[in-house]
């Protein structure tokens, strides 16, 4: 479900050097991503034959974190040379790993699940069977994890046929010659919108909760400077990265920043950007090494690509308002609310494994309030409708709704969060990483902050508060609460004449 109902994957199409020529919009925390996950295939294995599908999934070397499976593959021309690449990624629900759901509050990547560096699933249009059956062998529902590979590879097929077909409609040479010219056409208009922000140095911070295993208050800062059509994006004096899985790689990093940038450029434009955004050519990233914003071996990053990355782009929004107070948001909900839960299905004894993140509110804006109940910034998947929830585990929804009143005062108010109770019909072990139960999300221009959210195990009729990030096991019949954020308002609230 967590492919199939929430639509956590995105496909995309390079140019023959690896540029990205269209990426899915909806899934930011893949885009800046995926053009390292091609450089980092062709890197290691060389050039693609005809046929030959890589398949990743390591942080350290072209993925983000380990559920994010990866597979590429090249497509020719009829000549037979590179016309470009197209790609595939997908969060799988499970690859191995010490918790059922692959998210674990670990202190070492081993201990997250299977690391696959690039390697060719496929070679001349063979499958290798010798590491199809290793994947299988190491993930808690091979069934389904079949089925979502498969799945991706009929991705690969479509795009490759496609853009052959392009190519036969058009010409090899004019095909090629769009792409580049794509690329080209964003890269001038991510230009020309930095040129509309005041020269000058702007800085921001905020902090993570916790790591989950003491660590607290762990600080992000970056440092914009903008000359001209040049934008420097300096993180010195982010924190060291931390024993416990909130560890960006430098993938997620650079995601977030592609995502911030495409919103203001377009906001300042009121244009928008071609779907691959460009090379950011105009954007000079800086990134301390070893940091929570560029991860090194052997750190745990689970959490780095769902919750830091929203605080990354939190620190990047705010950033940009002290620039441009009256186009920069408030604070969204800072986090993905991430849920795993997995254990044996008393309906048919197999082994099952659930991954969601659940959606809470946005930040007002300059043109209006916040939306409620929503996934936004690095996430935007779907929610898994409750029918298709029940069926496919031993669960049953006994609440699902807003939170009133979560979300912060303003002139535009920001968007509420969620409730979402689910009643385990079997015993289970559960795992959550979620941020902002600490502070809410802040509000501009002298909004009111958003209500942090809540984590809330009942058992026997006893309720109890749970921290943001753990891993426990919980009995058939317990309901788990995951109350997510709400949003920062915008500008302060109007007061009616009387």
């Amino acid at each position: 479900p967590n492919i199939k109902e929430r639509r956590d994957y995105s496909c995309a199409l390079f140019d023959e050097t690896g540029r990205a020529v269209a990426l899915g919009d909806h899934m930011p925390v893949h885009l800046g991503a995926m053009p390292m996950s091609v450089t980092a295939a062709l890197h290691s294995l060389g050039r693609l034959q005809p046929g030959d599908v890589a398949c990743l999934n390591d942080p350290f070397n072209g993925g983000t974190h380990l559920p994010d499976i990866t597979l590429l593959t090249s497509v020719e021309d009829p000549s037979g040379n590179v016309l470009g690449y197209v790609a595939s990624r997908a969060h799988h629900s499970d690859v191995g790993g010490m918790s059922p759901g692959s998210m674990p509050l670990a202190r070492e990547i081993y201990q997250e699940g299977l690391r696959i560096p690039p390697v060719r699933l496929f070679v001349g249009g063979q499958r290798n069977e010798d590491l199809w059956k290793l994947i299988l062998a190491n993930v808690r529902t091979p069934e389904e994890r079949a089925g979502d590979l498969d799945a991706q590879l009929a991705a690969l097929h479509t795009g490759r046929e496609r853009l052959q077909e392009l190519a036969r409609r058009r010409g090899t040479d004019q095909t090629r010659s769009a792409m580049r010219a794509l690329i080209d056409y964003a890269d001038r208009l991510v230009a020309s919108g930095i040129e509309r922000i005041p020269d000058g140095r702007y800085q921001a911070e905020d902090f993570l909760d916790d790591d989950g295993f003491g660590a607290t208050d762990i600080p992000i800062r970056v440092s914009l400077t903008v000359r001209g059509s040049s934008l420097t994006v300096d993180f010195g004096g982010s924190a060291p990265q931390t024993e416990g899985g909130v560890n960006a790689v430098a993938a997620i990093t650079h995601s977030a920043i592609r995502y911030v940038v495409r919103c203001i450029v377009e906001s300042l434009l009121e244009d928008p950007l071609p779907a691959g955004g460009g090379s950011m050519s105009a954007v000079d990233v800086r990134l301390p090494a070893r940091s929570v914003v560029a991860a090194a071996l052997p750190a745990s990053v689970a959490a780095g690509n769902v919750e830091t990355s929203q605080r990354i782009t939190d620190v990047l929004l705010a950033a940009f308002g002290e620039a441009l107070p009256d186009v920069a948001p408030a604070l969204s909900q800072g986090t993905m609310n991430n849920t795993t839960v997995g254990g044996i299905d008393p309906r048919n004894d197999q082994v099952f494994a659930y991954y969601e993140t659940v959606g809470g509110g946005m930040g007002g804006g300059p043109t209006g309030p916040g939306l409620s109940g929503v996934h936004c910034h690095m996430s935007n998947s779907l929610n898994t409708p409750v029918e298709a929830l029940e069926h496919a585990y031993p669960f049953r929804v006994t609440h699902y709704g807003f939170r009133p009143g979560s979300g912060g005062s303003g002139r535009h108010r920001g968007g509420d969060g969620l409730r979402r109770d689910l009643e385990l019909l079997t015993d289970a072990t559960v795992t959550l990483l979620s941020e902002r139960r600490v502070r809410g999300p802040g509000g501009r221009n002298g909004g009111g902050n958003g209500a942090p959210g809540r984590n809330l195990l009942t058992v026997d009729g006893e309720e109890r508060e749970l921290p943001g990030k753990a891993t426990f096991r919980a009995p058939a019949g317990s309901v788990l609460s995951i109350r997510s954020p709400g949003g920062g308002g915008w500008g302060i609230p109007e007061v009616l004449d009387s």
